[in-house]
């Protein structure tokens, strides 16, 4: 007897005779690589390693693009960049114990801006399994441990019929939202053995949306409705969402401004007469928005740099739309909403009345008109004119990615849009890994890396990797000759600096000795140097030497 909810799955004549009879040669690495296929992967960004060869074999037999970077930790930004470009999960092919580690540091930058990348990693031989100290090489004592809590969920393999179903559920977990990376792990025997199991079909894994509850939203609707200072801080969740239009079409029909939040570049129009757009480190913006008496936070936790470094101190009612649910009020009292950003934003766009009085654009007016002062009261002319020309030179479309450097520190507040960086984490060494990546995802479009001298250390050997995929990133390295933001905080905290200082090369001539033209510019030359690399097919690499200067803080 069938009852109504049973579902019956009847293969056809040739799936069944497929099924039947595999292709031979096949092993547990072919079906790590048909799981991936199946869920509509095109790419894998990786490193191989002795126990992971079995992976790597069935990579070259297959109809997947390989990108082979020359350190876990880079392979990891460049499949974090590959996600938040795509909005597609990326695979991460790594070895046990030493290149798994390595990862670390890319995988918590993944984790912190939501980025779906998805690791995959060999293991020492099932019989060392356990913490039983038997001496395999790479051998840790519970190696999924170490990235538990780094990442979303841990999928353990311990055969090879669990293996299409455990990828499945990571990839299903990367794209839940919030976005993030998993882990999978997966014994070298189980890869390496050859498999009877058919090929693996194709699959559907992707998750369900988070779909506000209706009471919330009616209550948020109404605390907007009625309010006489509403205002908006888009975070990160409004890009992932794709919600940008629903967020403008909200704030015109609310009369609300809107901040963005670093990670939340490009949410909301620039030059828009609602745009408070991304002075969050200035008191004038944290005063405005303290002075909201409802305040809408869509996609943001209000963490540390979202919040003037903790010093915002709300006077208004908060309403706080978050697909991450341990964010809901985690550092302020709010109505929250466990949503995706662009239903939730729907709902409320189809609730509140529009309001007609228009007087929020001359608040925003003011408000700028008084960062503006304080920035035009120091001497920083040399730093505004350093970005105004990197902006310059950046075609319509192209994507910039920003190292942990006080150029990126700048452009975090000032630069105009869209933008990615490493500030979830704060790890150096993101920018130019991370661009190649994106060239990967959208060749189509030159893209910019931004590093200082310190982090381009990081990141030398993927000159290799540009070379070798002929990637079009052009690579600006501001050159301070150290740790430039640190020299900074040390200074204005001890009085001096101290492990601030660096020797570093020559890195036109590096850039060279890889094959990859490379100029030497200033601050006169920057636009045109710049311009002419970005529309040069290739990697190309800009040096500007320069000793920049942050803006003085407003926290402290």
């Amino acid at each position: 007897m069938t009852h109504d909810h049973d579902i019956v799955l009847r293969p056809t004549a040739a799936q069944t005779a497929a099924a039947l009879n595999p292709p031979p040669g096949r092993t547990g690495g072919d079906l790590v690589v048909e799981t991936l296929a199946g869920l509509g992967a095109t790419t894998v960004f990786g490193l191989p390693g002795q126990h992971a060869l079995a992976l790597f074999d069935a990579v070259r037999r297959s109809d997947l693009s390989y990108i082979g970077l020359r350190v876990e930790n880079n392979a990891g930004f460049a499949a974090d960049a590959y996600g938040r470009i795509t909005g597609e999960a990326a695979p991460l092919l790594l070895s046990t114990g030493p290149g798994a580690l390595t990862s670390l540091a890319a995988l918590q930058e993944a984790a912190a801006a939501s980025s779906p990348v998805i690791a995959i990693s060999s293991q020492v031989p099932t019989a060392g399994l356990g913490g039983g100290r038997h001496g395999y090489l790479h051998e840790l004592r519970d190696q999924k441990a170490s990235f538990r809590d780094v990442v979303k969920s841990v999928h353990t393999v311990r055969g090879q019929s669990q293996i299409p179903s455990a990828i499945a559920a990571a990839w299903e977990s990367a794209l839940t939202a919030p976005h993030g990376p998993v882990w999978v792990e997966i014994p070298q025997d189980v890869l390496l053995a050859e498999t009877a199991l058919p090929v693996v079909t194709p699959m559907d894994a992707f998750p369900e949306d988070i779909v506000p509850r209706p009471e919330l939203t009616a209550v948020a609707a109404e605390l907007l409705s009625k309010a006489a200072r509403p205002a908006i801080i888009a975070g990160g969740g409004v890009v992932r969402a794709d919600a940008s239009g629903k967020l403008l079409a909200l704030a015109e029909k609310l009369d609300a401004p809107v901040v963005t939040t670093f990670g939340g570049k490009g949410a909301f129009p620039w030059e828009h007469p609602l745009s408070l757009q991304s002075w969050l480190e200035d008191r004038h913006t944290t005063d405005f928005l303290e002075d909201a008496d409802v305040l809408l936070v869509v996609g943001s936790g209000l963490g540390e740099l979202s919040s003037n470094y903790h010093t915002f101190q709300p006077r208004g009612r908060i309403v706080q739309i978050e697909a991450d649910l341990g964010k809901l009020e985690s550092n302020h009292p709010a109505l929250g909403i466990h949503a995706d950003a662009r239903i939730a934003l729907q709902a409320l766009l189809e609730t509140v009345p529009e309001r007609t009085d228009g007087a929020a654009a001359e608040r925003v007016r003011t408000v700028l008109a008084k960062v503006r002062a304080r920035i035009d009261a120091q001497d920083l002319g040399e730093e505004q004119r350093i970005l105004a020309a990197v902006r310059e030179a950046l075609p319509a479309g192209a994507p910039s990615f920003w190292d942990m450097t006080i150029l990126a520190y700048w452009a975090w507040s000032a630069w105009p849009g869209a933008m990615h960086s490493a500030q979830g984490a704060g790890g150096l060494g993101y920018g130019f890994p991370a661009a190649l990546g994106a060239a990967v995802a959208d060749p189509g479009h030159p893209v910019l890396a931004v590093s200082g001298d310190g982090g381009a250390m990081y990141s030398i050997a993927e000159l290799a990797t540009a070379r070798q995929y002929g990637l079009p990133v052009t690579w600006l390295i501001v050159d301070d000759g150290g740790y430039g933001i640190l020299r900074e905080y040390m200074t204005d905290t001890f009085g001096e600096a101290a492990a601030t200082e660096l020797a570093r090369p020559d890195f036109v001539a590096l850039a060279e000795s890889f094959g990859v033209p490379a100029v030497r510019t200033s601050p006169d030359t920057l636009t045109a140097d710049l311009s002419k690399a970005l529309a040069t097919p290739g990697p190309s690499v800009v040096v500007l030497p320069a000793l920049l200067k942050m803006f003085a803080p407003t926290h402290l």
